[in-house]
């Protein structure tokens, strides 16, 4: 009974946060991402103490982030997706490869050791694909030259999040590493693998079976089942979950089943998205924040500065407008929720401290909740 009554408290904490912050961030001309960053701010641990842990909120709501990359997937006929493969692994690698070094050089220079600036650099060099999706969408820019070059990078961020989490074991001194990296990358080949093959052949066989029952809430239960079943297939393995809902998107893109399925998923989406939001505000350390203020504005004007150098030398090579670039550059510049894990991975590997950690983490969510504020700018 207890735990029944801390869920639906829980619950309400967060529908009543969403239902007075969202409208009155739009009202003031910020937009729903400021709204619901500022509600998680509020309700968390550091503002009035309703919520009291963030990071199982937290693992909870990526699964809108999970949600948004498979109704991103449905828009990308798999013809389009492989036009879009050199802008991936063209452009994708030069921002990752080149933010990584202009991040990890400086803080090698200035005596962090060489094993706590990889970890930083590689997880700051990583950006928001939840934050930069979103507004992408709410402005209509995903089929712009601009908004096509910022998914192939954020696309390509999700595929290196794979070896880059399989990198940290072998730079701590507390673990051993599972498996070797080749095993893994094999692992990681044969899953996705496995799933193209299956989505090719069944996927749409299943789909029209169940829409034979003409049983709304059954296709729906269906349309939920099939991206929790590949997202948790990933996870087993060690994969991002939003890679493979992502896969899974692309494949039912040609399907007759395309519009249902994004109107059954659009709804879950927007919850959880708003409620991932929430959970990155509730998130920030204060704390740490105000132990070490000047150190962390630093790393956020630092990080942030040298992605938006990169960024911008990257975007005149691949021919973006100068009207393009702001946002472009805005969008990428600022951290990503995926930093949280490899930061927070970083610490069970014993790669770095708790404290650093707590201290990065910060960082990221404070470039996350400046972001929106400087697009509205």
């Amino acid at each position: 009974m207890d735990h029944s009554s801390n869920w639906l408290i829980a619950s309400l904490v967060f529908l009543a946060a969403a239902v007075v912050a969202v409208p009155l961030a739009r009202a003031l001309g910020l937009g729903a991402i400021i709204g619901y960053l500022a509600a998680g701010i509020v309700i968390g641990p550091f503002g009035l103490h309703l919520v009291t842990d963030p990071d199982t909120t937290l693992h909870f709501a990526e699964f809108g982030v999970v949600l948004m990359l498979f109704l991103v997937g449905l828009e990308l006929e798999p013809k389009r997706l492989w036009a879009l493969r050199r802008p991936i692994f063209g452009a994708g690698t030069a921002q990752l490869l080149a933010c990584a070094a202009v991040i990890a050089l400086p803080a090698i220079a200035l005596g962090l050791p060489w094993r706590w600036a990889l970890v930083a650099a590689l997880g700051l060099a990583l950006s928001s694909t939840a934050i930069a999706l979103q507004v992408l969408g709410e402005r209509n820019l995903l089929r712009t030259p601009g908004g096509q070059a910022a998914f192939a990078v954020l696309l390509f961020q999700d595929i290196a999040a794979i070896p880059i989490l399989a990198l940290l074991p072998l730079l701590g001194s507390g673990t051993e590493a599972a498996e070797s990296p080749w095993a893994g990358a094999a692992k990681a080949v044969g899953v996705i693998a496995a799933i193209i093959l299956v989505g090719r052949l069944l996927l749409r066989h299943g789909l029209r079976w169940v829409a034979r029952s003409r049983t709304p809430e059954v296709f729906t239960a269906a349309s939920l089942g099939l991206v929790v079943g590949i997202a948790a297939l990933m996870q087993a393995v060690g994969l991002s979950m939003a890679l493979g809902a992502f896969l899974a998107g692309v494949l039912l893109a040609e399907s007759e089943y395309k519009r249902e399925l994004e109107t059954d998923v659009e709804p879950f989406k927007g919850l959880l998205l708003g409620l991932f939001f929430m959970a990155v505000g509730m998130s920030i350390d204060f704390a740490a924040l105000a132990a070490h203020p000047l150190l962390v504005l630093a790393i956020v004007l630092g990080f942030v500065a040298l992605k938006g150098v990169v960024l911008v030398l990257l975007a005149r090579r691949i021919g973006l407008t100068r009207a393009e670039q702001p946002v472009w550059v805005l969008l990428l510049a600022q951290g990503g929720e995926f930093a949280f894990v490899v930061f927070q991975q970083a610490s069970t590997a014993k790669v770095w401290p708790d404290d650093q950690a707590s201290l990065f983490t910060g960082a990221v969510a404070l470039s996350m909740l400046v972001t929106p504020l400087l697009l509205v700018a």
